[in-house]
């Protein structure tokens, strides 16, 4: 695995956050200028209806990367699996066009485990350009819990330089805001003693992982 510091891999997430947040934030903006000069009826609804809607998408995404990204404080060492589904039916909706279908096996995941799920479910968003199906499981088995995410749909959007740093081979120097996620879990993955892989074809991307569960914590 290539050395990343703290601070720079801290800076390259946030940077993230705020590339991503960045639209529905500038949308709320313009829904104020709008309704701040606006005297028409429908017009002001329209408005309120803009402001409504960038509120909601800005809400999800922050509960998102809080918990892909951050401590994910209020939280105890495991996750209920309603969270990080809550959280990826909703980015759902934002993009459209996206079938979900789920297969957990267990009602609670550890943290990592949660971290990398989400992750891998929004490189799979991601890849979905044109819509398709998102396959999300979790099975805990002989002591680690297994996690997939499949893409399927008619055009799969890749970038390879995700794959590197989700595997470890990208070098440091080459990281970003565009892949600091993927070697944050990288690094979570190894921290646990575990691992991550992805296959990609013409028309399905598979995102896989192996995550040893601490005895005890099982639920």
């Amino acid at each position: 695995m290539n050395e990343v510091s703290s601070t720079e891999l801290a800076a390259m997430l946030c940077s993230r956050l705020c590339h991503d947040m960045l639209s529905p934030v500038g949308a709320m903006s313009n829904g104020l200028e709008l309704l701040a000069s606006e005297t028409d009826r429908e017009m002001r609804q329209n408005c309120m209806e803009l402001l409504q809607q960038s509120a909601a998408v800005s809400t999800n995404k922050l509960k998102f990367f809080r918990l892909a990204f951050g401590a994910a404080g209020g939280f105890g060492e495991r996750v209920s699996v309603e969270e990080p589904k809550e959280l990826v039916e909703a980015l759902v909706a934002d993009k459209g066009r996206i079938e979900v279908q789920w297969a957990l096996s267990h009602a609670t995941l550890s943290k990592p485990a949660v971290k990398v799920l989400l992750n891998f479910a929004q490189i799979a968003i991601d890849a979905l350009v044109r819509g398709g199906r998102l396959d999300i499981g979790a099975e805990l088995r002989d002591g680690a819990c297994e996690l997939v995410v499949r893409a399927s749909g008619d055009r799969i959007a890749f970038d390879e330089i995700v794959g590197k740093a989700l595997d470890g081979s990208l070098p440091a120097s080459d990281l970003s805001s565009r892949t600091a996620a993927a070697h944050m879990i990288a690094l979570l993955a190894k921290e646990c003693g575990g691992g991550l892989q992805y296959a990609r074809g013409d028309d399905a991307l598979v995102l896989g992982a192996v995550l040893p569960e601490p005895e005890g914590l099982i639920g």
